[in-house]
């Protein structure tokens, strides 16, 4: 554990020499129009860095280094243990460096300084390193064909692949994609959100550093209405990777289909249902880990247990536990090692939960807890941890995403009308039931329309299972050899034997 404290990461801070260039074949580079916008602390409201604003013309100029380097094979075609090697080095690098990277995420989008270094470093560290391991251990396959035949199905790299990621776990969501796609041998564009683009930018001179050659992993900062429309469009990427919002997800898919029909793999938003049965055990547990599943990271979390589900019987009882927990998670500075919840992305996210949290009250959900920004005269952007409870399914904040720390509590009587009401939505990315009933535990598990479900825990699991959701929350899955194999595509090759 860092012993550094809150004067060591504010002195850290102070020493950064932050790079805002985009990275195209091998080197920073100004955009190509010359554009540049503010990197903008959430924690303060000051200014971080400019960063490039690249466009269409940018976008072009990449695609042409990346498909350039994909012909030329020196990734593409090297033997899977060369590009396993490198991609090892590359996670030791992130490593050495991982107390500059974890500064980086906690000055960009806010999130607490002990998360972004024990929680999100480590998790985009072992995601390169896992993807590097598994793939010199994938095979292709024999078919079972006659005497007279051999079928041999082998895995090829996709191309280009263009990945556009969200600004809640900058790090961590770009290695969710680029590692299994630099894994599978393709070249990499990536493009971070405005929002969090600094770890982004900073990764790719370290993959340089580890040997990836030119060309095939590039930054482009900037909008998504400019490059990353353009990456969409582009009729010579092959691959669309995308996580955020459901509204974006269609678009992306719609440009796919407009331009080459590029794969695309689509994880977007959620509406998620933590059940709490009345037979799930001890309540100070459940109300913690319910409270942290809409708390933690400011609530700026896809699968965020938004949606609180508890059987009548013991709702009340929880609801105040759960308060009594929240009370001790009250926003600070992010900066700060003791800080549990820090600072919402921006201005604007900031002004869109305290909308829903309006409507809220409007619809007549009652507000038990929080609801008002907090540390206003500290110019960054903070909201403490809210509860409605009394909500129904029909409420707008029962049903649209917030993308922050607004927790709605729903009773019910019957494990049946629980799911009913959990898959009464047009998400599908996580779900969770509670009970030490083994049988009522997975009865639910198979009727929740839920890619993911966790069983007496919430947001568990590692690299060896697949994420992702269904409905409006998306396709495609990252993590796992699931992720791995998407990245490639198969080939068959049907042979005639003439022997006896």
């Amino acid at each position: 554990m860092s012993q550094l404290t809150r004067a060591d990461w504010q002195a850290m801070s102070e020493r950064l020499q932050l790079e805002g260039r985009a990275f195209i074949n091998g080197d920073y580079v100004s955009a190509v129009g010359g554009d540049t916008f503010a990197s903008i602390n959430p924690a303060n409201g000051m200014p971080l860095a400019l960063i490039a604003g690249c466009d269409e013309q940018d976008a072009a100029l990449a695609v042409a280094h990346a498909r350039a380097a994909f012909r030329r094979g020196d990734w593409s075609r090297c033997a899977p243990a060369e590009r396993k090697r490198t991609l090892l080095k590359l996670a030791r690098l992130m490593e050495q460096h991982q107390e500059e990277l974890a500064l980086l995420e906690t000055l960009d989008m806010g999130k607490p300084i002990g998360d972004s270094l024990h929680v999100d470093l480590p998790s985009a560290i072992n995601c390169i390193g896992w993807n590097a391991e598994a793939i010199d251990k994938v095979y292709g396959e024999v078919a079972p064909t006659d005497r007279h035949s051999l079928g041999l199905i082998t895995r090829e790299p996709l191309g280009v692949v263009a990945a556009i990621v969200p600004w809640n776990f900058p790090l961590m969501m770009s290695c969710w994609k680029i590692a299994p796609a630099l894994a599978a041998g393709n070249s990499v564009i990536l493009k971070p959100s405005e929002k969090s683009p600094l770890s982004a930018i900073r990764l790719a001179a370290l993959a340089r550093e580890a040997g990836v050659p030119d060309g095939v992993f590039q930054v482009l900062p900037g909008f998504g209405h400019t490059v990353g429309k353009a990456l969409a469009l582009h009729n010579d990427v092959d691959c669309l990777a995308f996580t955020g919002s459901t509204r974006v997800g269609k678009q992306l898919t719609q440009y796919a289909g407009q331009s080459n029909l590029k794969r695309t793999f689509m994880e977007c938003g959620g509406k998620s249902a933590n059940i709490i049965c009345a037979d799930a055990g001890n309540l100070d547990t459940i109300a913690r880990e319910a409270a942290m599943a809409i708390y933690y990271n400011q609530g700026e979390v896809c699968i965020a247990g938004s949606r609180l589900l508890v059987e009548n019987s013991i709702k009340d009882e929880l609801v105040e536990r759960i308060i009594a927990y929240a009370e001790q998670l009250q926003p600070g500075d992010p900066l700060d090692p003791a800080t549990r919840m820090g600072a919402i992305v921006d201005a604007a996210q900031l002004d869109t939960i305290c909308g829903y949290v309006a409507k809220g009250v409007d619809e007549g959900a009652r507000l038990r807890m929080g609801g008002e920004p907090v540390l206003t005269d500290s110019g960054g952007h903070y909201f403490p941890p809210t509860l409605f409870d009394g909500v129904n399914n029909r409420h707008t904040i029962a049903r649209e995403e917030i993308f922050g720390p607004v927790l709605s509590v729903i009773g019910f009587d019957t494990l049946d009308e629980a799911i009913e009401i959990a898959n009464d939505s047009p998400y599908g990315l996580a779900a969770a039931v509670w009970t030490r009933d083994l049988d009522k535990a997975l009865t639910a598990s198979r009727r929740l329309e839920s890619g993911q479900v966790y069983v007496n825990n919430y947001a568990g699991g590692d690299m060896t299972v697949p994420f992702g959701g269904v409905k409006q929350s998306g396709n495609g899955r990252d993590k796992s050899l699931h992720s791995l194999s998407e990245y490639s595509q198969l080939k068959t090759t049907w042979i005639a034997l003439h022997g006896n």
